[in-house]
């Protein structure tokens, strides 16, 4: 399964068309009424186990109904309300594991930053032969611990800048 989502996300990665993101414009739109449905709890509540979609591809004859998670309709939900922003899509499993530029690209930092992180212990990783692997759990942990911090000193900049009177 991980080798069929990496495939996948290679897939997603260029920006949809403008084609592409009209369609998902409108996929959205219509979808939008469903998935607000699903986070209104009712009684007879079958969306724990799943919801059924129907599945045709134009110009085919055959269309095939299946049952999915609700998590997984509320992705696609997010995904076309990305695409239709014009937005890259990447999917990445939470157990994978990062080499030091992807882990980079996603932190929006150099490699060269990375490494250093990783040497002073900042973010744990694990050596593979010579190349260094990060969890992409580890690396979003933190990610938000640096973000929560930042947040803080700001909110404090704020505080200070306000008892001071300086007009903000």
């Amino acid at each position: 399964m991980g080798a069929a989502l990496k495939g996948s996300a290679r897939l997603l990665n260029p920006p949809p068309t403008e084609a592409e993101a009209e369609l998902a414009r409108e996929s959205s739109r219509q979808l939008g009424p469903t998935l607000a449905d699903l986070f209104v709890p009712n009684e007879s509540d079958d969306t724990q186990r799943g919801v059924e979609i129907r599945v045709h591809v134009p110009g085919k004859s055959a269309s095939e109904t299946l049952m999915i998670p609700a998590s997984a309709l509320r992705l696609l939900g997010t995904i076309l309300t990305e695409m239709a922003q014009g937005h890259m899509i990447t999917l990445t499993p939470i157990h994978a594991e990062l080499t030091t530029k992807q882990a980079a690209d996603l932190l929006n930092v150099s490699r060269p930053f990375i490494c250093k992180l990783l040497d002073s212990g900042a973010i744990p990783h694990r050596k593979v032969g010579r190349h260094r692997r990060v969890k992409y759990v580890e690396l979003m942990e933190y990610k938000k611990k640096t973000d929560d911090a930042r947040s803080r000193d700001l909110d404090e900049l704020v505080e200070q800048a306000q008892q001071l009177d300086m007009g903000y």
